[in-house]
């Protein structure tokens, strides 16, 4: 008996696919459905609030005026000579750009239990709608920063933009690719092992203090040489590092550092996106 040459099958079984099979066809296919999902994240963030997206602003102003306090006045850490409000929002909203990627992703599996049970579509659609999501946050505060920065320099502080600036582009990339790959490790995981949960919630806001967002990597090299490595370790150093030399012109730029950041990016977002693609075959069965 023939059969009909073209068909439209809402249900297509196939053999059970590779580590390397990422379905990033699929991934495209559903791009209607990433959006779906940014909008709703973005419009979840604000709702039955007062300010509203103010918050966005809200956050990180409080934040430095907090720094400034606390690590500016009190412990009197020296900027490398940039005001201080200046240099604490460079290094914060790259900072919380990584950390709202890592801690949401981190979580997915658990969070979107129920719909991945029930629908399909390729799971890392909802890894790479919250790293989307987040960019929208992420550039309302770059705005904030642009403008602050605009601000000291009709003020009349020396601010010396340079060509390493053209960079901000691929070190967004660079920040987005690490909290999305090491999320997505930390998902995996989570689904059998939930103590790894409690070690993020408290890990992330002490890993910032290995970073450069409260103090420069110069003062650090300065006075405590022996325990500079460990901050160099830290792969968000040598982003935070580039974005401030290329938009408020002091510190170092160092290509071995950035190197390095970008070698560690491309190895945790494929460890990332393996683990993560081996996971959510049998997640279901976990959680």
């Amino acid at each position: 008996m023939s059969q009909p040459d073209n068909e439209d099958w809402d249900i297509e079984i196939k053999p059970e696919t590779g580590l390397f099979d990422l379905h990033l066809k699929d991934v495209w296919h559903y791009r209607d459905l990433l959006l779906l999902f940014v909008r709703r994240d973005f419009v979840s963030f604000y709702k039955q609030t007062i300010l509203g997206p103010i918050w966005f602003f809200v956050q990180p102003v409080i934040t430095i005026i907090f720094y400034s306090f606390v690590f500016g006045t009190l412990a009197a850490i020296p900027t490398d000579g940039v005001p201080q409000p200046l240099f604490y929002l460079a290094g914060t909203i790259l900072w919380n750009y990584f950390a709202d990627c890592l801690n949401k992703t981190s979580t997915v599996f658990r969070d979107s239990a129920g719909l991945m049970s029930k629908v399909y579509f390729p799971r890392l659609i909802m890894p790479l709608s919250i790293v989307a999501s987040n960019l929208v946050k992420f550039g309302v505060q770059m705005a904030l920063f642009f403008a602050l920065l605009i601000f000291y320099y009709v003020k009349g502080t020396h601010i010396a933009i340079n060509a390493y600036a053209l960079l901000l582009p691929f070190l967004i990339i660079l920040i987005a690719a690490q909290g999305l790959g090491l999320g997505m490790i930390i998902s995996a995981v989570t689904t059998k092992y939930r103590d790894i949960a409690f070690i993020v919630s408290f890990g992330v806001p002490l890993l910032m203090y290995t970073t450069t967002v409260v103090y420069p990597l110069s003062v650090a090299e300065a006075k405590f040489p022996q325990y500079s490595w460990l901050i160099k370790l830290n792969p968000v150093t040598g982003i935070i590092e580039t974005f401030r030399y290329g938009f408020l012109g002091k510190g170092s730029f160092s290509f071995e550092l950035l190197a390095y950041s970008s070698i560690v990016t491309a190895a945790l977002l494929f460890a990332g996106i393996i683990i993560f693609n081996k996971v959510e075959k049998t997640f279901v069965d976990t959680v």
